[in-house]
């Protein structure tokens, strides 16, 4: 405490105060590398980490005898993450990608400032101990936490902050992965809706400075070591399967998973959530040895062309001793990837379906390129594994995320398979395409898309999106009880500068409206002050607004009314306000001024 006041007072209120005095666009930048900088050290703390918990529970196993101990790891791990969330943390900090994409379209682009470490505590010791999910939602969840933090504590407006969260988390996705044009993709195609060439740059300099970081700490190899063979135009109508097999498999694992963690979920009890997931979970991984923890290994082998044999690693390595039972053996490690990331997730443990998602592409295009050399067997065609491997990750990528530039760009980068440029692309174009036909939304909009919370490329779905009815609503209408007198009703006119009076009840409930236009021609009657009341003004309204209603079911119930002012009612009815269309038209231009990134 006593260290912290200097600190702040001596280092960053001057350091804030000097940086305040550049013009935004150089304030920006400035702000951009510093982020890029922290990102990539965020991604080396939380890779390291992971590695040092898991060799120091590993490193002494010593064939079959030390399995059973897969079967309680993974359990340990979740427990210890679940009980630093519930007692430490208190907060939901799962999902960081939709987190991250509900924090731009309804909190303004701030995340909270514990979750630029909170994710790493949690997630490294989910996979450390086996937890079968990926390290890149956590870390992207960090990486705009850090931005979002930072541009909050320089005041930047909530388009500057939007633009420095996805630096953050475009330096995240570039530290993991080594991956600088990656990192850039994935912001601009999953998480910025809205944004120019103009502002491209500072996602540029957070990703390079991030990327540096990563070589300097990790080395400068690419994240995955790959034997690959030239591509040849004769495959082509395989990798068409392979993207045809993987819009299947993506369609598989967005349904399966959303349905998945929401039955486990419905388990109210954390402790018996917990065990539940935690036997299933022990019982997959001791059954399929690469379900645990991200399974990165298996991918290198896989990659550079080496056999597993799981000889004393499962019971059922027996599988690998027949041709076809090893592209079976694999197909049940694919479908069963999505079980064991679902228990890992709802169970307690933290962690993302980002890596999952390239274990099960590299998985599916290792059955894939299996099942195809054991049909052509006996011909002088055969098809390249490692090859099919590596563009498999891109073709779930592309379905799974619907990013399809970034499953290029990404791969492409992390294995430096350049020269598979035409498959990626081709495979990850109809990977994309038909799932969105079967799938309008990824895995990490479906569920805020249902509830109309999903900010879009579309800059006016995305400005009503950020409206908010309950920050539109004008209360200075004055309220007029059902049964009151005419002469009542005067004297409240004659003090109101409005031309609607809400009509309420003895509980406030909201009955109706009376307009001065129907009033007019007898509020000047003086023997019909105590005859009339207002009932006998009173309409009825042509639609109420809830006022919690999204704006773009409101702007429906406008188009359809014809009206330019609704009454505002909470769920038990009773009045809030007015909402009018003007109120709406003003409100939407001012934010869409703030949205735009030119």
């Amino acid at each position: 405490m006593h260290t912290r006041k200097p600190f702040t007072k001596y280092v960053l209120s001057p350091l804030r105060g000097l940086m305040q005095k550049l013009s935004e666009r150089d304030l920006l930048l400035i702000l951009s590398l510093f982020v890029g900088i922290a990102c990539g050290f965020a991604s080396v703390i939380l890779k390291e980490a992971i590695e040092m918990i898991h060799a120091s529970i590993t490193s002494w196993f010593d064939g079959f005898d030390y399995n059973f101990l897969y079967l309680i790891y993974p359990g340990i791990g979740m427990l210890l993450a679940m009980l630093f969330v519930k007692y430490v943390v208190k907060d939901n900090i799962g999902h960081g990608v939709t987190k991250v994409l509900l924090a731009v379209s309804k909190n303004e682009s701030k995340i909270k400032s514990h979750n630029t470490w909170t994710s790493l505590v949690a997630s490294s010791v989910t996979i450390g101990f086996g937890g079968s999910v990926g390290a890149e939602a956590p870390i992207v969840y960090t990486g705009a936490a850090i931005g979002s933090n930072v541009a909050r504590y320089m005041g930047l407006s909530y388009k500057n902050m939007t633009i420095l969260l996805g630096c953050g988390a475009a330096g995240a996705v570039a530290g993991i992965f080594k991956a600088p044009l990656a990192g850039v993709l994935f912001t601009l195609e999953i998480l910025l809706f809205n944004i120019s060439m103009t502002s491209i740059l500072p996602l540029l300099m957070s990703t390079i400075s991030a990327t540096v970081v990563s070589y300097v700490f990790l080395g400068d190899t690419p994240a995955f070591a790959c034997v690959l063979a030239p591509f040849e135009m004769h495959n082509i109508p395989f990798y068409i399967v392979l993207g045809l097999c993987c819009s299947l498999f993506s369609v598989y694992f967005t349904r399966t998973t959303l349905w998945l963690e929401d039955k486990i979920k419905s388990v109210r009890n954390d402790y018996a959530r917990w065990g539940m997931s935690a036997a299933c979970l022990g019982l997959l991984i001791f059954l399929f040895p690469p379900l645990y923890g991200e399974g990165y290994d298996y991918l290198n082998v896989l990659l550079s062309g080496g056999q597993i044999s799981f000889e004393g690693e499962t019971i059922l390595s027996f599988f690998m001793t027949e041709p076809w039972l090893v592209p079976l053996f694999f197909l049940m490690i694919l479908l069963l990837k999505v079980f064991s990331m679902s228990f890992t997730n709802a169970g307690g443990g933290v962690g993302g379906t980002f890596g999952p998602t390239l274990f099960i592409g590299a998985i599916g295009g290792f059955v894939i390129s299996r099942c195809i050399n054991l049909i052509l067997a006996g011909t002088d065609l055969t098809v390249p594994e490692p090859n099919f491997v590596l563009v498999g990750m891109a073709g779930l990528m592309a379905g799974v995320m619907q990013a399809p530039m970034t499953a290029i760009f990404l791969i492409a980068e992390i294995s430096g398979g350049y020269e598979l440029l035409i498959p990626l692309i081709l495979t990850s174009t109809i990977s994309f395409g038909v799932t969105r036909a079967f799938e309008p939304y990824s895995i990490y909009t479906k569920r805020i898309a249902k509830r109309g919370e999903l900010l879009t490329h579309d800059s006016d779905q995305a400005v009503l999106t950020l409206l908010k009815t309950s920050d539109l609503i004008e209360s200075d209408f004055t309220p007029v009880k059902i049964d009151a007198t005419l002469g009542e009703l005067v004297d409240i006119i004659s003090e109101s500068t409005r031309n609607l009076f809400p009509v309420v009840d003895s509980r406030k409930h909201f009955q109706g409206y009376v307009s001065l236009e129907d009033v007019r021609k007898d509020m000047f009657k003086e023997e019909l002050y105590e005859k009339m009341h207002v009932y006998n003004f009173m309409r009825s309204a042509p639609a109420y607004v809830l006022i919690n209603e999204k704006m773009d079911s409101v702007m429906k119930k406008f188009e359809k009314t014809d009206a330019w002012n609704l009454p505002v009612v909470d769920e038990n009815r009773t009045y809030m306000g007015f909402v009018s269309k003007s109120k709406i038209f003003s409100a939407y231009r001012d934010q869409l001024r703030q949205v735009s990134h030119d």
